[in-house]
């Protein structure tokens, strides 16, 4: 599933593409998304120009002069740069054609991804207006995560997943980051001190730079991709996520898998507390 360094990646390789350039054609081949496709795109976008792409949390949005996309690419979606004669393959269901032939098509075998269109204020839409602030902003400091802390007895796992606290954040990577910052996910946030909290704010910060890092080395995947391939999503080392019973990175011993909220979580009992 795609979470903040996978939106990102992709942000990053599409946005010197297509921003500036009118939108020539846009072909929609299934419009029964998480939600459906607005019967209105993408002829209402026809002939308009996108001005810039920009992220939040895990929504992309594609800034038109005369309004936003908002994209979310669920659980499987992705997006690629192809010839504009290629066919098209399974599961690709939306097909965006850009000046200069540039042809830029969605697929989602699961079709969890969004697709919506609104000329109001994308932040104030209400997938985005309750969000919490970005977890690479200046805005997200342990001081900020000990005082949202203070009032809920949630694992500091949820926490760090809540959207409304932090945005962007996802399974992956609150693994990573509560391994780096040497708490237990099942920890009880109100128990955390601000020196803890501090720790928190660094490894998040870290977890998801090094992250974004790995996944500007594979960008040319969004033009020479592999049949099959998923441009977007990339290889990298993970010290605990989906290593249960695997040895801790750091200390050897064991890492340990549960469950919470129905979610898997990993960590080392020796390196976490």
């Amino acid at each position: 599933m795609p979470e903040l360094p996978e939106v990102e990646t992709t942000r990053l390789a599409l946005s010197p593409q297509i921003c500036g350039k009118i939108l020539c054609k846009g072909v929609v081949v299934q419009r029964s998304l998480r939600w459906p496709v607005s019967a209105e795109f993408p002829d209402t976008l026809i002939g308009d120009r996108i001005a810039d792409l920009d992220r939040r949390g895990k929504y992309l949005l594609f800034r038109f002069t005369r309004g936003t996309l908002i994209v979310h690419l669920g659980m499987s979606g992705y997006f690629r740069f192809v010839d504009c004669r290629t066919p098209l393959e399974n599961h690709d269901h939306i097909e965006l054609r850009f000046e200069g032939d540039l042809c830029l098509r969605y697929n989602d075998s699961r079709r969890f991804g969004a697709f919506l269109w609104t000329t109001n204020d994308p932040l104030l839409h209400p997938l985005l207006r309750d969000m919490g602030p970005e977890p690479l902003s200046t805005e997200l400091t342990g001081g900020y995560l000990f005082g949202r802390s203070r009032s809920t007895r949630v694992s500091v796992k949820t926490f760090v997943m809540d959207q409304k606290v932090v945005a962007g954040v996802g399974n992956i990577y609150a693994n990573e980051a509560l391994f780096e910052a040497g708490l237990l996910p099942a920890k009880a946030v109100c128990a955390l001190d601000v020196v803890q909290a501090n720790r928190l704010a660094d490894a998040l910060k870290a977890v998801l730079s090094r992250a974004i890092a790995s996944g500007r080395n594979s960008l040319e995947r969004f033009f020479f991709h592999r049949p099959g391939e998923k441009p977007g999503y990339f290889p990298q080392t993970l010290n605990v996520y989906d290593r249960d019973g695997a040895p801790c990175r750091r200390c050897g011993h064991p890492v340990v898998k549960i469950l919470q909220g129905g979610r898997a979580s990993y960590f080392c009992p020796q390196c976490q507390s």
